[in-house]
């Protein structure tokens, strides 16, 4: 079964969540502070991280800036008490692949979890996407076009993986929401066209085609 590291410093919250997931079948380790929970995340064998952000030591965007650099693959859902639009842009830019605000319901969070294990690392031997002229290499998150390197923020690099996958066929823009953002985006967000816009900036205007009535497709 897999493993979850869950990174809080609310005794009462990480009770409550590390007691469900063991329930559930996971095994779960809970620390309180943030360095200890960074140290455990970069060199523990874990699947996922449930992390809060107002941490003792280190806070959580810290975290996530380390994580996205150095364990990348390694899902991690957020947990806080913040719940503004900044801070939620802020978490996900920062490369959690989800976001919960305080209070929340086990049941939704169970939710997110074996989401988000589903669909969360590539597959071991799939290292490198290519096509149309872009590269994205999955295990050390560098995008390249033709010979040129190009800096793709987390979220931008998700979107390229999507497209990439899927080269040569339309996506609409719940597919994309689904895939890349997660169910807790209004599906009335202009968010994809905004990172599609972005996309197209730092790719090449010509590889990312809308289509009428349906979303985008990458390629021909």
């Amino acid at each position: 079964m897999s493993s979850i590291l869950v990174v809080e410093d609310e005794d009462r919250i990480a009770t409550f969540v590390a007691k469900g997931l063991r329930a559930e079948g996971f095994t779960v380790t809970c620390v309180a502070d943030g360095g200890t929970g960074l140290d455990y995340a970069l060199t523990g064998d874990f699947d996922l991280v449930v992390l809060d952000i107002g941490l003792p030591v280190i806070d959580g965007f810290t975290i996530l800036d380390r994580l996205a650099a150095d364990r990348p693959a390694l899902p991690v859902i957020v947990l806080t008490a913040r719940d503004s639009v900044t801070d939620t842009v802020a978490a996900l830019e920062g490369g959690a692949a989800d976001y919960m605000s305080k209070p929340f319901r086990f049941d939704e969070l169970m939710a997110r979890v074996r989401l988000r294990l589903r669909t969360g690392a590539p597959p071991a031997s799939e290292d490198v996407l290519e096509g149309a002229g872009v590269r994205l290499d999955l295990r050390r998150r560098v995008a390249t076009v033709g010979d040129v390197e190009v800096d793709l923020s987390s979220r931008e690099f998700r979107l390229a993986e999507m497209f990439l996958r899927n080269h040569g066929h339309a996506l609409s823009r719940e597919q994309l929401l689904s895939q890349v953002w997660g169910y807790d985006f209004d599906p009335g967000s202009n968010i994809v066209d905004v990172y599609v816009g972005y996309l197209r900036k730092k790719l090449g205007a010509d590889r990312i085609t809308t289509v009428r009535g349906v979303g985008y497709r990458f390629g021909a």
